[in-house]
């Protein structure tokens, strides 16, 4: 079995503490580890780390080997361009075909918060014996605990049986980011669940599947698989890569494909998507108030703040639902419920030219 993990992104809505060259998954904000960290933490029970692969871009591959020395250098594929999730998956395919011919694949996204481990490598195990003797498609569906209106959703379908205790589920429909009432109604109804953007199949299933529905993307990767192992692959990787199609998995594969399942799962997952999330997700003391990452702050009638300042001592008095980030060049005020906005502050320094801030 092999895992993929796909790490890229421009670290925009941890902003101040992302930025271009240290994304969200490259920082410490769950704990003392860094998020990929903790994501590659996760799956070496299962997975051997030499056949761990990560997807990454060219400015974040010389971190990711610093932080991951376990994982092989060679195990870093390096992306020319970004051509979103389709192409880094099919990139990955072509090089666990040129090792093992074929084998199961885990992908997975390298910034998520997991809070129970040893169930998701549960999970994640039935999904791969679904996917090896099916040789079918897998996704992982998350239970969902409230209308949350920043997640896609699936909805589940027919029985298909048990997997290692598991119940499998055939994929009904594939649902966009819903506004609240739709939200509301796919909790009530009980059958929808969130995508995790985690999927388990064979390298050779999610090719088969790219050449039906993205012919021009698998001609382009068949170009690349014909490259690799000689000179030529980095030159070919190159041009061949810039013209692939951008598109998600989702869309070009897994909202056409006919035979698509789900596990449900509840092992505590957080998209991590924002200084928000962090603060649901966070220990928090008797006023519902967050210090995060080693910092300091004293509260006086105050309730449900995140504070983010390691250099400097935070006093806030009569504060509620505020987001105060710190770090040696930005500080972030935000109104909780609002962090998703921080992209907007990105948009305008970039507007304005404030690289060094980005």
């Amino acid at each position: 079995m092999y895992a993929v993990i796909m790490a890229g992104g421009r670290g925009t809505r941890f902003w101040p503490r992302s930025r271009e060259k240290k994304p969200k998954h490259l920082l410490d904000i769950i704990s003392e580890r860094t998020i990929i960290q903790e994501t590659v933490d996760r799956i070496k029970p299962f997975i051997k780390p030499k056949n761990i692969l990560i997807v990454t871009g060219r400015k974040h591959a010389r971190e990711l080997i610093r932080q991951l020395p376990e994982v092989p250098a060679r195990n870093i594929l390096i992306e020319p361009v970004g051509r979103n999730t389709a192409a880094c998956i099919g990139l990955a395919a072509l090089h666990i075909q040129k090792k093992a011919k074929d084998d199961v694949m885990v992908v997975l996204p390298s910034d998520h918060g997991i809070g129970k481990p040893d169930e998701y490598r549960q999970v994640i195990k039935a999904a791969a014996d679904v996917a090896e003797k099916d040789n079918t498609l897998v996704t992982i569906g998350i239970k969902p605990t409230s209308p949350h209106t920043g997640f896609g959703y699936m909805e589940g379908g027919s029985s298909a049986g048990k997997a290692d205790g598991y119940s499998v589920l055939r994929v009904k429909s594939f649902r966009e980011k819903p506004d609240r009432i739709q939200a509301e109604a796919f909790l009530k109804s009980g059958n929808f669940f969130w995508n995790s953007g985690m999927f388990v199949w064979k390298a050779s299933t999610i090719l088969n599947e790219i050449a039906r529905f993205l012919p021009d993307l698998y001609t382009g990767l068949t170009t690349i698989k014909e490259a690799l192992g000689k000179e030529s692959e980095n030159r070919v990787l190159s041009k061949i890569y810039k013209g692939l199609v951008s598109v998600s998995i989702d869309y070009g594969v897994m909202e056409k494909a006919k035979e698509v399942f789900v596990i449900p799962a509840d092992f505590d997952w957080s998209d991590v998507g924002s200084w928000d999330a962090l603060w649901e997700i966070s220990a928090k003391d008797s006023k519902g108030n967050v210090v995060s990452g080693g910092s300091h702050a004293l509260f006086e009638n105050t309730e449900n703040v995140l504070v983010y300042s390691p250099k400097k001592l935070v006093a806030m008095i009569d504060m509620k639902d505020v987001l105060v980030v710190e770090t040696k060049d930005a500080l972030l005020i935000c109104k909780r419920g609002q962090s998703q906005d921080v992209k907007k502050i990105v948009d305008a320094l970039e507007a304005e030219k404030l690289h060094y801030l980005l």
